[in-house]
């Protein structure tokens, strides 16, 4: 394993602190962390104003361009008076460079969990996101990723069975396992036929949707991506498969005020599911160099990890037999 420092090891409190007065704010001083892995993200309190919320990307991930085009998207959503928080132009820009680091800064928003139990938030919730692809079906990204089976199944699956991560006991399980999952990932895809992509929030769970009395704030779209609409709304699904289908109609019948969904993308729910219980194993994989993963995610590379990993793929294999969810 590499033994030199992570790049984050750099960005200690003086380095953040003046990366924000270089853009001509006065820090108080006062400095949180965040709750964020990829990236680095802190409130950074500002003198006679309200605090400011810095993100540093990670070093390598993406390209300027494919940032630049997160911080269009957002601006764009904003313009539509979409509440999306985008992130601020200081000096006509929104991407800053300083000691080796780029990074961003944005208004800071609060607010609590969606509350998914309830109807009204659901429907409002389903609207919100209509909006959002109302925008982002009218133009196409040019350097973010797509959402596909081989960047987000077969590329994880050849990281973990060729780096080690999976112990040696269940490395027989996971690969034929993981093999059939794809072809069954295949054939959703070929039921679900040609269905149209656009530009998506890419990682619309609850966590990313900051709830107020005036409705949502959508946050971190680092992930944004091109994909099916349907990617941004079954992660708000959850529970048995009668809850999950009155959840799904009334997050449709806010949706489809503002943008139809093709009935077919339904076809790809529990596909979707898998690459991303895949995909995040190989994601923790990839990012284990960085310190912060061990102290965050203890648990992971242990046996029990495992094989609570590959019996949640063996239900994943049951779930895409079964005929997809109504609305």
């Amino acid at each position: 394993m590499d033994s030199s420092p992570h790049p984050y090891a750099a960005l200690d409190p003086d380095t953040i602190l003046t990366a924000v007065e270089a853009l001509g704010l006065t820090s108080n001083g006062k400095l949180l962390a965040l709750n964020s892995y990829e990236n680095r993200v802190y409130q950074v309190g500002i003198e006679d104003a309200e605090p400011l919320v810095v993100k540093f990307y990670r070093p390598g991930r993406w390209s300027d361009e494919a940032i630049l085009e997160e911080h269009g998207f957002a601006a764009e959503l904003a313009d539509h008076e979409i509440p999306v928080v985008a992130p601020l132009s200081v000096s006509g820009a929104t991407l800053h460079y300083r000691q080796g680091f780029r990074y961003a800064v944005f208004p800071r928003r609060g607010g609590r969990s969606p509350e998914l139990d309830d109807v009204d938030c659901r429907e409002r919730l389903g609207r919100f996101i209509g909006r959002i692809h109302a925008v982002g079906a009218s133009r196409r990204f040019a350097h973010r990723p797509t959402l596909g089976i081989a960047g987000f199944g077969d590329a994880p699956r050849q990281y973990l069975l060729e780096q080690g991560f999976i112990p040696a006991h269940l490395v027989i399980a996971y690969e034929t396992l993981s093999r059939d999952l794809l072809a069954s990932i295949r054939r959703c895809y070929d039921r679900a036929g040609t269905v149209g992509e656009l530009r998506l929030h890419g990682d619309c769970h609850p966590g990313n949707i900051l709830w107020t009395d005036a409705g949502a704030h959508f946050v971190d779209l680092d992930d944004c991506l091109r994909g099916p609409a349907i990617q941004d709304l079954w992660m708000l699904l959850s529970g048995s498969r009668g809850e999950m289908t009155l959840q799904l109609s009334d997050l449709l019948a806010g949706y489809e005020d503002f943008h139809e969904l093709d009935r077919r993308e339904l076809l790809l729910i529990e596909a979707l599911r898998t690459l991303r219980m895949m995909n995040y194993a190989a994601w923790l994989a990839r990012r284990w160099s960085d310190p912060a993963f061990p102290l965050a995610f203890p648990w992971f590379g242990s046996d029990r990890y495992w094989e609570e990993h590959v019996l949640a793929l063996r239900e994943q294999a049951a779930a895409l037999d079964e005929p997809p969810l109504v609305a």
